[in-house]
């Protein structure tokens, strides 16, 4: 893998299921992971093999339907899972098994009660164990942002001697700011050179407990993080996970400033979000970056005045280029003369300077009682005369 290419990993079946209502059969799991490849992925976590029968069975069904990413399974440091996992993905053609144990004291006084010899012996006995069924190994020091930084990197450095190829740090309970965390992952690979030597992978996971989840992850690209962990519409545990469509769309965007390659297929973003959506039992909010219903919509008459002049005014992306079909202009209250004669026009309606004046007060009045405007109350304003003189409507704005 190249040094400026970030390759995306995403986790929508397994952490991303995991949250309230985003539950998924076996065959909702499949048509998902479809819908992944085709947005170009590189790697699906299908789910945790040792969770439930249904997560084995969804793994080992997308494992002989998906063959362009590699397909994951989680599994913690226990002979029991990782040899689960394996069975799960025994017809991947690239399986990869995605270790995880917590490095913090927080997790292995209360949650595991074990010690930080245990834990590091534990380490390298799950890694070793992974990498005799796959070639391709990851290990996550779980909470690894809120563990003591000597303790992390003796940690990664055992799972590195035991086999991991890839070597993720996540910040599991969105805990983390992004100086702090690209300062972790900078320390990390210059306290371990076999990380550079090796070619070892590291990788990003973040929540979004503190909103900074897509913020963190773009910090630990900066220092030297080329896989980044992510969930579709940002769902996930609590607050959720960083989301890949933000994520993707700023490479892209801002490639000044990162200059990162990715394999996704942005115009299949806004696609790939959909099908989520039918699938769980709900939809991004309508303010959600890229893929909410506003994310491409103005109301502000000020916006829509520039938007009407030239998009690039007040959208840094055309729709297109994530997969919306069109910019909205939204008629509201807020809205000025340009956008309601934009909207006239397109509706066939052609008014001279003082016709539209009468109308546009008729509609300001009008919005100020009524939260949503439609075409036909805006028929209801026009005059006798220039209903009668309406010619064939026009395409609405790309």
């Amino acid at each position: 893998m190249s040094s400026n290419h970030v390759a995306f990993f995403d986790t929508t079946l397994r952490d991303g299921e995991q949250s309230p209502g985003c539950s998924m059969t076996t065959q909702e799991k499949l048509t998902m992971a479809h819908a992944l490849e085709d947005l170009g992925v590189d790697i699906i976590e299908a789910g945790f093999a040792m969770a439930s029968e249904g997560d084995f069975a969804a793994i080992a069904t997308i494992t002989q339907a998906v063959k362009k990413p590699r397909i994951a399974s989680l599994a913690r440091a226990k002979t029991e899972d990782i040899e689960m996992a394996a069975r799960a993905l025994q017809f991947a053609d690239r399986a990869r098994i995605h270790v995880f144990l917590a490095s913090s004291d927080l997790h292995l006084e209360y949650k595991l009660k074990i010690s930080r010899a245990q834990a590091l012996e534990l380490c390298g006995e799950s890694v070793r164990l992974a990498r005799s069924l796959v070639d391709d190994v990851e290990f996550s020091p779980e909470d690894a942002t809120r563990s003591d930084r000597d303790y992390l990197v003796e940690m990664v450095r055992i799972a590195i001697e035991a086999g991991a190829t890839t070597i993720n740090m996540p910040d599991t309970v969105g805990y983390s700011t992004p100086e702090e965390y690209a300062a972790m992952f900078r320390e990390v690979r210059q306290r371990i050179p076999a990380i550079d030597a090796q070619g070892i992978i590291l990788s990003s996971h973040c929540h979004d407990d503190l909103g900074l989840a897509v913020a963190n992850s773009l910090a630990a690209i900066d220092a030297g993080a080329r896989q980044v962990e992510c969930t579709i519409n940002g769902i996930g545990e609590r607050a959720g996970n960083a989301a890949l469509e933000e994520i993707a769309s700023a490479l892209y965007v801002r490639g000044d400033r990162y200059g990162q390659t990715t394999s996704i297929k942005l115009d299949q973003l806004y696609p790939t979000s959909q099908v989520l959506g039918q699938i769980i039992t709900f939809r991004p909010s309508p303010n959600k970056a890229i893929v909410g219903d506003n994310a491409f919509a103005h109301e502000s008459g000020i916006h829509q005045h520039g938007m009407l002049a030239n998009p690039l005014c007040y959208e840094i992306m055309t729709p297109a280029l994530v997969g919306v079909a069109k910019t909205h202009l939204v008629l509201g209250k807020h809205s000025g003369r340009a956008a309601l004669r934009h909207r006239l026009e397109q509706m066939g309606f052609a008014l001279t300077r003082d016709d539209l004046q009468h109308v546009y007060y008729r509609f300001v009045a009008l919005a100020d009682r009524k939260k949503n405007i439609y075409d036909q109350d805006l028929v209801g304003l026009l005059p006798d005369q220039i209903r009668e003189r309406r010619h064939e409507p026009v395409s609405e704005l790309d």
